[in-house]
């Protein structure tokens, strides 16, 4: 006599609940891996806002060249570029712990392939990526502001004011936002090629993107009646990371919020849809 049993198999977890495990391993497992390497981070994120204080706050003062000419305008070049040495350090831990790590995974060795096995969406893991590197520009962001605020020679210290609304709403915001940038850059550039997302894409962004000076500054820049320098950098997203941090941390004049909060949203709305759309095809091609 045989006996015919049929067993049924019922999920443990819903796929949502699956996903939401899968993301938080993805992320935890970079943490782990950032503070196994803090010394190379830290690093990393000190060496060219430390460099940038040194020499304008501190060496250029001392031989009697203070940008500003003066005791006074030394103090308000630091009040700008404080703030600014915050910004492009949010922006290149964006790009750092995104785009040159994606162009190691997505070369010859496929290593992206570990992680998309991950029970979860392929978008999800392009999300756990952005949702790490935006905690790496918080924790660049919290390492920087300090330590350029104290790098200066006697005389010339930035007018440091905190505006803690600003900054608790503003910071995670710019973080995400050069995170999806760092995402979108990643997937577009080929490894081999990575060195011209530096050339022809990082070097203009940093150098007009309003780090030794506030984007109200350059009105006097014109062609005719036309402000062509002013109009041309608000395609660049380092510009509103900038003006958004000198809102955050200092009193010196800066764009309006109401229009840097917007675009820094849409920026990263729109960074993150790129990134990701690249992202899948890249996994999947």
């Amino acid at each position: 006599m045989s006996t015919n049993t049929t067993f049924e198999v019922h999920p443990t977890r819903s796929v949502f609940e699956a996903s939401r495990t899968a993301l938080g391993a993805l992320i935890l497992r970079d943490l782990v891996v950032l503070w196994r390497t803090k010394r190379e981070f830290v690093l990393r994120t000190l060496i060219q806002p430390f460099l940038l204080c040194f020499v304008f706050l501190f060496v250029f003062p001392k031989i009697g060249q203070a940008v500003g000419g003066s005791a006074a305008g030394a103090a308000g070049f630091a009040t700008v570029l404080v703030p600014g040495v915050v910004g492009i350090s949010v922006m290149f831990q964006g790009v750092q712990s995104i785009a040159l790590t994606m162009s190691q995974e997505f070369g010859f060795t496929r290593e992206i392939e570990d992680r998309v096995q991950a029970p979860c969406p392929i978008w999800l893991v392009a999300m756990s990526k952005v949702l790490s590197g935006s905690v790496q520009g918080l924790i660049a962001a919290l390492i920087v502001f300090p330590i350029a605020s104290v790098v200066h020679a006697a005389g010339v210290e930035a007018d440091i004011s905190l505006h803690w609304l600003i900054i608790l709403t503003f910071l995670p915001i710019a973080c995400v936002a050069m995170a999806g940038l760092g995402l979108t850059l990643g997937t577009s550039f080929e490894p081999r090629n990575i060195g011209l997302m530096f050339g022809f894409v990082i070097l203009p962004i940093t150098f007009l993107g309003g780090t030794y000076y506030p984007w109200t500054h350059l009105a006097p820049v014109k062609i005719g009646g036309f402000h062509w320098l002013q109009t041309l950098v608000l395609i660049n997203p380092l510009v509103y990371v900038n003006e958004g941090m000198r809102a955050a941390f200092t009193d010196a004049p800066h764009m309006h919020l109401y229009v840097v909060y917007p675009v820094m949203i849409a920026f990263g709305a729109f960074f993150l849809t790129v990134g990701l759309r690249n992202f899948r095809r890249r996994v999947l091609s």
